[in-house]
């Protein structure tokens, strides 16, 4: 089976920590899709498996049934576990081409990217897209890489030859910027919806 090309990125949301959601995990993630989220990661630093089962398992549940794709972050072992639709790796968790190996040739691969020689590096028949940034200084992500700034995240996206989804410390006002770019396949944001009071109405003024 051959891998989806059309992919929904245009607006991606990577899930904080359950606690740090102000409405709880899953109720963020389906009123973010009925703001207009079009794909959503599972993004999760807890150590114990069971919990990230538990809490994946009831946000494919929901997103399955709405056909919004979930991508896990990291954890293959999961991501196959729950059938999710793909899975997401850094640069730092395993190469690309075994990922690819694991998740087989018909699930959605991304992977993080921040510098000009990761993005030469990219390669199109293993991975689906890239995760690029920060783009601005961003609160969700220890030890995330120094901000690349609009031309700089700029610079990088005429590389690629996936398409690009913008990360990074990204509001409305941001997202038009970097929209109006014309190299941005879909914007991704963390702290934005997770840490609305309202996902529903964040996640649309993203749009």
């Amino acid at each position: 089976m051959s891998r989806p090309r059309n992919l929904p990125l245009r607006l991606y949301l990577v899930t904080d920590e359950a606690s740090k959601c102000v409405n709880g995990l899953l109720p963020t993630v389906q009123q973010a899709v009925a703001g207009g989220v079009t794909i959503v990661q599972y993004r999760s630093t807890c150590s114990h498996y069971a919990t990230l089962l538990s809490e994946a398992t009831a946000l494919h549940n929901f997103l399955r049934s709405v056909g919004v794709p979930l991508i896990i972050n990291n954890r293959i072992d999961l991501a196959l576990e729950i059938d999710a639709e793909g899975a997401h790796i850094g640069q730092s968790d395993m190469p690309p081409t075994d990922a690819r190996r694991l998740l087989g040739s018909d699930k959605i691969l991304g992977l993080s990217v921040s510098t000009e020689e990761q993005m030469r590096a990219v390669d199109a028949r293993v991975v689906d897209y890239v995760g690029c940034g920060p783009v601005f200084p961003t609160i969700s992500k220890l030890n995330a890489p120094k901000d690349l700034g609009v031309e700089g995240w700029a610079e990088l996206a005429r590389l690629s030859p996936v398409p690009v989804v913008a990360i990074g410390g990204i509001d409305a006002a941001r997202a038009s910027t970097i929209r109006a770019t014309g190299l941005c396949a879909g914007i991704a944001v963390v702290s934005a919806i997770c840490s609305s009071s309202n996902p529903k109405e964040t996640a649309r003024s993203l749009l």
